[in-house]
């Protein structure tokens, strides 16, 4: 209501304001007053109007308002006649149920025993790769477990009986027979397959499902570890005694799992452009360590060669540089001398320890690629998270893929990188530490040689 009174003195302001600056400036006040007493007048007979509108709209609001509650009062007049037919349609349901049981009787029970048994016999059975040997026993079952108009008969009973016999007694065999195996490419070839119970079918390429649904034979999508396949050629060549050979208990639950089980190929491609990265800079790393490892160690063999003939120093090493150097300054005085062969150092420096930083940074960049694949990774799985939802995890099995692969990858490059480091920072340090020793011991036999 304070709102509303608000508004009104808000647009009767304005209305005023509009009428002053509207109308011809007054010349005298009296002129001023008359204005200001028909300006008055007529915003009250606007203000009149507005306030009978606000009225016939109140009332029309209160008339919808009563309309809405009789609606109100006629549902729910409705739904306590719906509950009252409810209850009734409950209790003549239970009637009913009481009278089917008395009228069925034992027979009633008994019937749906064996609608029962003959259901989870034709579930187990035409699942079965006994079916595999033996097709069409699921057929009788599947008609006996749907059928609700009648009681078995004697017959039908008997047949039960056999079947979940003959398939209890063909679990514990292993039995070779002759059937068509439907390859990859879709051609279908006769061949010897031999079951395991009811857990695996073997054939020439090892081993074999069985499609319930198209019931036909078909080899795994991909086999498991070699020495696993193996075990199967040994069982298809065995005409008697024992053998030892991978069974699956699941009754290829386990071998479908192989189809969608990675390869290290696989898995080492899921990594993405960053695992293509990462993989160069650890070749390159190890092709340079390799590289300054033999550069080393032929410069090593050669110094100390040159260490046993001091007195024919030889351009072909360091060493040999350096006492090159000092045989050219024998004359010159002890720190002249000391800093020519500093010089000598330096220059040999750079050829000892070039390339050895840059395996240091590949070892350090390594990882920190893999982190960069693992963020990307997952920045990836929550867009696809937002795309699709979480109802299918196969979406971002991809993304989550790269996410872990290129970390694993960035630690595996960066953990050859660093033991390539420090090997061949050894070397290079070992031929530094020759350098300063020799030439420490130059100076010191200069100095010597010049107090004497």
């Amino acid at each position: 209501m304070k709102t509303t009174i608000k508004a009104l003195i808000a647009t009767a302001s304005v209305t005023l304001t509009a009428g002053f600056a509207n109308a011809q400036a007054p010349a005298t006040l009296q002129e001023l007053l008359d204005q200001v007493k028909n300006n008055r007048v007529s915003e009250a007979s606007i203000n009149q109007e507005r306030e009978r509108e606000f009225l016939d709209a109140r009332a029309d609001k209160q008339a919808l308002l009563r309309r809405a509650q009789a609606q109100l009062r006629a549902e729910e007049q409705r739904g306590d006649r719906l509950q009252a037919s409810f209850t009734n349609n409950e209790q003549t349901i239970i009637d009913k149920e009481v009278e089917l049981d008395q009228a069925s009787g034992t027979l009633g029970e008994m019937f749906g025993v064996v609608r029962q048994a003959s259901a989870d016999a034709y579930g187990r059975i035409s699942t079965s790769i006994v079916s595999a040997q033996m097709p069409g026993r699921e057929a009788f079952l599947a008609e006996m477990s749907q059928d609700t108009k009648g009681l078995p008969n004697i017959r039908e009973l008997e047949e039960l009986w056999i079947s979940l016999q003959t398939e209890m007694t063909a679990s514990g065999q292993i039995a070779k027979f002759t059937a068509d195996v439907v390859d990859l490419e879709g051609g279908v070839t006769s061949q010897e397959v031999v079951r395991i119970g009811t857990f695996n079918l073997v054939g020439e390429e090892g081993y074999l499902v069985y499609n319930d649904e198209e019931k036909t034979i078909q080899p795994l999508g991909r086999q498991p570890e070699s020495y696993q396949v193996s075990s199967t050629a040994d069982l298809r060549g065995l005409t008697s005694g024992t053998t030892a050979v991978y069974v699956d208990p699941s009754r290829g639950a386990i071998l479908n799992l192989f189809k969608q089980k990675a390869t290290l190929e696989e898995r080492y491609h899921a990594g993405g452009i960053v695992g293509y990265i990462i993989t160069g800079m650890l070749t390159i790393g190890l092709l340079i360590g390799l590289f300054k490892i033999i550069q080393l160690t032929l410069v090593g063999g050669k110094m100390r060669g040159q260490l046993n003939n001091i007195d024919n120093p030889s351009n072909t090493n360091p060493l040999g540089r350096i006492l090159t150097v000092y045989s050219a300054n024998k004359s010159a005085d002890v720190e002249s001398l000391e800093l020519k062969l500093d010089e000598a150092i330096l220059k040999e420096l750079p050829s000892v320890e070039s390339g050895i930083n840059i395996i240091k940074i590949f070892a350090a960049i390594a990882p920190l690629l893999g982190l960069l694949g693992t963020v990307l990774g997952m920045i990836m799985t929550f867009q696809q998270i937002t795309l699709f939802g979480t109802g299918d995890p196969r979406i971002m099995a991809g993304s989550i893929s790269m996410a872990l692969v290129t970390t694993a990858q960035g630690i595996i490059a960066a953990l050859p990188l660093i033991l390539m480091h420090s090997i061949v920072a050894g070397r290079a340090k070992s031929i530094v530490h020759i350098l300063d020793e020799q030439t420490a011991g130059i100076v010191a036999a200069h100095a010597e040689s010049e107090q004497a």
